[in-house]
């Protein structure tokens, strides 16, 4: 409690002038301290008439620098955030959600993959994750995985900042996740591991082979058996999965076939389980946004 009132108190907040949205307003944390990972920037996104005295639900979004403003986005694509959920607000399809846009970092991929599952992997396995490079100059992993401390950072210091200082409704019920890719990965996770926070999930266009090749790989496995031990009980959490077929989403199919017989096994179906296959769609904000309001209206539903 302490530390989340010293950052409640030392938190510098603005309103970025070159962040161009349709409605409403994105305030930034800039650099937002943690005591789980690196420090890294918090895009708010407030709706039109964001009123203190009322009540929002919460939308926690990964890769918060690729949501709102395609102008300083390094491929000059955006998910439209703000273009899609004034949309559906016009017309009452959601309930009042505050998006909180949480920008990736140099970690990216060890925040993301879910931290339990690759140490399920055998030893050698991870090692030799850890030795697969990007690109030429980038390792896949610039550290090892600690996607438990992210959640952490989620979990006890940016909700609890964002229950402190915005007009949050807190609860589960109000409380949702999403992601796309690595994002989607880790929105899973954490609606496995803190399904008291979160109520719901979006995946979109789920990494589930975790690294850069399929064959021989023993990833997805480890996934289907994280969610067969530890889905949480269907009826009280919702879970949105969808993939592309073009680029990378080529990959997916299989493996989210095999997601889907769990997910049926546990008892889940509409309306709290989707999950959608969408033809001729790649692997880029270009491709969620064209979908993103219907992972927006199934995990906010009015």
């Amino acid at each position: 409690m302490i530390h989340t009132l010293f950052l409640i108190l030392s938190i510098n907040l603005l309103i970025p002038d070159n962040i161009k949205v349709a409605s409403g307003k994105v305030i930034r944390i800039e650099n937002f301290m943690s005591e789980y990972v690196t420090a890294r920037h918090v895009d708010i996104w407030l709706p039109q008439d964001y009123d203190q005295s009322k009540s929002y639900a919460t939308l926690y979004m990964h890769d918060g620098q690729m949501l709102f403003d395609a102008t300083h986005t390094w491929n000059q694509q955006e998910w439209g955030v703000d273009e899609k959920m004034t949309q559906l607000l016009q017309k009452n399809k959601i309930k009042e959600t505050i998006v909180v846009g949480i920008w990736s970092s140099p970690t990216r991929h060890a925040d993301y993959f879910p931290q339990k599952p690759f140490e399920q992997l055998p030893q050698s396995v991870q090692d030799s994750l850890y030795q697969v490079q990007r690109d030429e100059n980038t390792p896949l992993f610039a550290t090892k995985v600690q996607s438990d401390n992210y959640l952490k950072f989620l979990v006890k210091e940016l909700k609890p900042y964002m229950d402190e200082n915005f007009a949050t409704k807190g609860n589960r019920e109000n409380t949702f996740i999403a992601g796309s890719s690595m994002g989607g990965l880790i929105s899973m996770y954490a609606l496995c591991e803190y399904p008291k926070i979160f109520g719901g999930a979006a995946c979109l266009s789920t990494h589930w082979v975790g690294s850069l090749q399929t064959e021989n790989n023993p990833i997805p496995r480890q996934f289907i058996e994280y969610l067969e031990q530890n889905l949480p009980k269907a009826k009280k959490h919702k879970l949105y999965f969808d993939f592309g077929t073009e680029t990378l989403d080529t990959l997916y199919e299989p493996y989210q076939n095999q997601v889907d017989e769990v997910m049926k096994n546990k008892g889940y179906k509409e309306p709290l389980w989707k999950t959608l296959k969408f033809e001729g769609a790649d692997h880029s904000e270009k491709s969620w946004n064209q979908r993103l309001h219907i992972p927006l209206t199934f995990l906010l539903k009015n």
